[in-house]
């Protein structure tokens, strides 16, 4: 429901009563299809609520917050008939009556067993920063309004440009941090821990639209790229986009009033002050907590940490302070879309446990009509043409290209529309395929990707076989890429609606079948993240088997002291550990190993080895949580000299009452140790937080103790800036190093020193530590065989590929298998113990089906021209295919449904020809090709 708010909610988990109030928008949704005509027809202009100088608007206007297809809204504040009672022109003139005036307030009730918050956050308001200039230039943006610039669907339709006078720009800043890391203007002292990331990405696009001459400078404090590949993009981004990155703090911006340019001030690495004037400037704005979501939380009776966000503890990253009600994404914390994704699926682990008894209670199973056999039916082919708005409309000439498609053979209806993925549409798309007896369907629009599914339902809901369906994408494939040259763009348009027509002719209806499902679940890892999943999923009644290779549970972290909240971490552990080891529904093997694997989502079936014997175990999904590693350094006298510790022997000896760490008076700790190197090019994540927490330990048992941290960045991301903060309040000495400058180690007779250039005196110092603590970098385990038996992919580094970075993020690409903890990427306790939540969650969608359809585009093996040669069985990612033995000793090769992802792999490396894919077969394929040479 949107323009809605909750009000109250009353009652406990499982039985929660919830108020909400629903606003009115003066607009029904389901008949708008966002043409824009209300905004064009008002004559009413309103200022932009982010800057008017980017997207200028009326009393009816785009909500660019609402998803694709843009919907619309009318502002109540500023419509001329709600101030005098005329007007209506929106209304007279919207094409589907989808506007309704008389829309009032409404207060409904919810009953619900369980409630998940994920409101958002707002992005930082900048106009209190008079430094900026934003409230009175027009050429400084904050990064939202700067994607806006850069989306096709924006004010400028993509046409990177300068607000003030439409110039392309040839120089464009970035400044960081902008309401993040400031406790004096916005009182905001947490890292944001996204702003660097699309800072970058921003950068990089605005390049590729301008070209290589435009000159990005980003403006920084610390570079914070500290996620899975994020280093890499960083990389890439200095080498090979030429950005420049320049560590300083703007602290004053000079607009000139006759051009428009920006003159930055700031003060550059060498202490002196510098100018520099840009075309632009983008604003980094950070995450915040609104005003009315801060009240929304106190009228539910949430409690909110200091920063304003939900609090929560460490070892339950998802529960709010009110038991049954759970929170995910930016509302706990600021976060980016991956991590947000999997606190997304950790929350309904947690939901889903609480409410397991009553699972599929209030489930419905949807119906669909009895599919029509159309196999001897000649093609009545029906084409569906889009204009996405202006998205398409505004460079192809959609009529030409739906007159176009009336010429071609077979095809008996064509239409065009305004969005094709409209609800409207897709009800009428319903109704003439009914009507206009068609067998086919065509639609140019956008991209298969996002919207192929969409169209397949609708053609289930008119009862054709869902695989009677083509796409053209006249959008990606046209109108973006083609925007400058609109009637080559039209023309391409037509190529690409002729051969998805020429295709359509001969596509068939393929069968889908069924699978039956395995309702058991593999946990290969006893480290915090395995023994998190193995809970998820046994609360939620599914029976667990847990795999740990070593004698005892609780992995790394039994090695750790404390969270950086200050939470004990073994007591905790052990903790868990007695609740998996009490649990009747998990199945525990220690000293245990993987032998062997064979199977497919919903059936597999793996040997374990344990003490000498194989156990076979039966298994619908899997869980792969077998940790990381701590590396072992080669530098820096480590091996060398006892007083040189790692990370994780610093607890051990602290915990110990070791001498060494008692009695020491200087310490230094440094940072990056075989991280963020050509052979190691990521962050490890958590090894700036952990020595924030290690310096403070130390200070508090001595305080007159000498500390330095030797470091190239401090990526204490999020509210762990607060630690950083707290290091420096103690009067620790913080000496920046760059790669090519390392500190150097050696002794002196029994002495240790190490020299490095301190940057802000510019001079070489050397220092004399009793004590060397390093920070080395997390590294995979030896994944290889887990991978290969799995088929799993691993990535350069050897951490398990997800799926997708950040719509699939704890799902592998072989389906029934997720993710969870250290072995997908360095991480710190609660964001493993989410992930792994997150993965029961998503395994649990698996297991909770009594059987599971499988995909119709699949692989098929004409035996006739098999002559079993084994190159498809060897080429096959996902072990779909195997060498079967027929009557009269012939050997063949055989598809396994549930396992074949349709890529084509065993198409392209069969020599016979015997092997194509359902849908993509060579004729369908050559008739493609010969329709696009006409």
């Amino acid at each position: 429901m949107t323009l809605s708010e909750i009000t109250s909610i009353i009652g406990e988990l499982g039985n929660f009563e919830i108020e909400i109030l629903k606003h009115p928008r003066f607009v029904d949704m389901e008949k708008c299809i966002a043409c824009g005509i209300c905004a064009e027809k008002c004559p009413k202009k309103v200022d932009d609520p982010f800057n008017e100088n980017l997207i200028k608007r009326k009393a009816a206007y785009v909500d660019y917050a609402q998803a694709v297809p843009l919907k619309y809204s009318i502002d109540k504040e500023n419509c001329i008939y709600f101030k005098n009672g005329k007007c209506r022109a929106c209304e007279k003139f919207c094409p589907t009556n989808a506007i309704n005036f008389e829309d009032r307030e409404e207060k409904l009730t919810i009953r619900a067993g369980a409630v998940i918050l994920a409101p958002g956050f707002a992005a930082f308001d900048p106009s209190r920063y008079q430094t900026y200039q934003y409230s009175t230039c027009s050429n400084v943006v904050t990064s939202i309004e700067f994607e806006r610039i850069l989306s096709a669907t924006g004010p400028y339709q993509g046409h990177l440009q300068r607000p003030s006078d439409g110039e392309e720009p040839q120089k464009i800043a970035w400044l960081q941090c902008v309401g993040s890391r400031d406790v004096n203007q916005c009182d905001h002292s947490y890292c944001s821990s996204v702003c660097c990331m699309y800072a970058i990405k921003e950068a990089v696009i605005a390049k590729e639209h301008a070209g290589n001459d435009l000159d990005c400078a980003i403006f920084f404090m610390d570079m914070r790229t500290h996620g899975k590949d994020f280093e890499r993009y960083y990389d890439a981004a200095r080498e090979k986009h030429d950005v420049r990155f320049v560590r300083a703090r703007v602290y004053k911006i000079n607009p000139d009033e006759e051009t428009g340019d920006l003159v930055i001030r700031y003060v550059g690495e060498s202490g002196e002050p510098m100018d520099e004037k840009f075309d632009m400037v983008v604003l980094s704005v950070g995450m915040e907590s609104p005003k009315a979501l801060i009240e929304t939380a106190d009228r539910l009776e949430i409690e909110l940490d200091q920063d304003n966000f939900v609090k929560t503890d460490t070892f339950s990253p998802v529960e709010t302070s009110r038991k049954g009600i759970y929170v995910c994404g930016a509302f706990q914390e600021p976060k980016d879309i991956p991590y947000s994704v999997m606190e997304a699926s950790a929350a309904a682990c947690e939901a889903k446990a609480a409410l397991s008894s009553a699972r599929g209670s209030l489930a419905k199973k949807k119906s669909y009509p009895k599919e029509k056999d159309v196999f001897h039916e000649e093609p009545r082919i029906g084409v569906f043409v889009c204009n996405c708005g202006t998205n398409i409309g505004g460079i192809v000439d959609v009529p030409k290209v739906a007159e176009y498609a009336r010429t071609l053979p077979g095809v008996v209806y064509v239409e065009e529309n305004l969005f094709t993925c409209a609800q409207d549409t897709q009800d009428k798309m319903k109704e003439v395929i009914e009507q206009e007896d068609l067998n086919r369907v065509v639609v140019a629009a956008c991209t298969p990707r996002t919207h192929e599914e969409l169209f397949q339902e609708t053609l289930r809901d008119a009862g054709l076989n869902k695989y009677l369906f083509e796409m053209a994408n006249i959008r990606n494939q046209c109108s973006w890429v083609h925007a400058q040259e609109k009637d080559e763009a039209t023309e391409k348009s037509k190529d690409l609606v002729r051969m998805a027509v020429a295709k359509a002719q001969l596509i068939k209806p393929l069968p889908q079948p069924t699978i039956s499902v395995e309702d058991k679940a593999l946990v290969i890892g006893g480290g915090i993240s395995g023994l998190t999943a193995a809970l998820g999923l046994a609360d939620q009644d599914f029976h667990t088997y847990l795999i740990e290779q070593s004698d005892r549970l609780g992995g790394n972290a039994l090695g750790l002291i404390s969270t950086w909240r200050g939470d004990k971490i073994a007591d905790m552990v052990k903790g868990v550990v007695r609740q998996v080891e009490a649990h009747p529904l998990i199945d525990l093997y220690t000293n245990a190993s993987i032998k062997e694997s064979t199977g497919f989502v919903g059936n597999f079936e793996s040997v374990i080895s344990q003490n000498g014997n194989d156990i076979p175990l039966k298994h619908g999904a899997v869980v792969m949580a077998v940790g990381a590693e701590e590396s072992k350094p080669t530098e820096y006298l480590y091996g060398e000299d006892d007083r040189v510790l790692t990370h994780l022997e610093l607890d051990a000896a602290i915990s110990s009452g070791d001498k060494k760490v008692l009695e020491a008076k200087t310490v230094v700790f440094i940072q990056c140790v075989g991280s963020r190197e050509p052979e190691r090019p990521y962050c490890s994540k958590v090894c700036c937080t952990h020595t924030m927490k290690s310096v403070i330990r130390l200070k508090e048992t001595k305080p007159e103790m000498d500390i330095y941290v030797l470091y190239r960045d401090i990526r204490t991301y999020g509210q762990r800036e607060a630690l950083y903060r707290e290091v420096r309040g103690r009067g620790v000495v913080f000496i920046r190093y760059s790669l090519e400058q390392k500190p150097e180690a050696g002794k002196s007779g029994k002495e240790i020193f190490l020299n490095i250039k301190d940057h802000i005196l510019d001079k070489d110092i050397t220092i004399h530590p009793d004590l060397v603590v390093l920070a080395p970098a997390i590294v995979p385990r030896d994944n290889a065989s887990l991978a290969q038996m799995y088929k799993l992919s691993l990535n350069e580094d050897g951490f398990f590929m997800e799926a997708h970075a950040k719509l699939r993020p704890v799902d592998f690409a072989t389906e029934g298998i997720f993710l969870a903890g250290m072995a997908h990427y360095p991480k710190p306790i609660e964001e493993s113990i989410a992930q792994a939540k997150a993965a029961a969650s998503r395994a649990s969608v698996v297991l909770s089906q009594s059987e599971i359809t499988v995909e119709g585009v699949i692989s098929h093996v004409d035996e006739i021209f098999c002559r079993g040669c084994g190159k498809c069985e060897d080429a096959c990612p996902y072990n779909a295919i195997s060498l079967i033995e027929r009557e009269g000793d012939k050997t063949v090769a055989h598809v396994q449904e549930a396992l074949c992802k349709g890529c084509g792999s065993c198409a392209v490396i069969c020599p016979t020809g015997a092997a194509s894919i359902f849908h993509y077969d060579d004729q369908e394929v050559l008739t493609m090709v010969e329709a696009a040479l006409e």
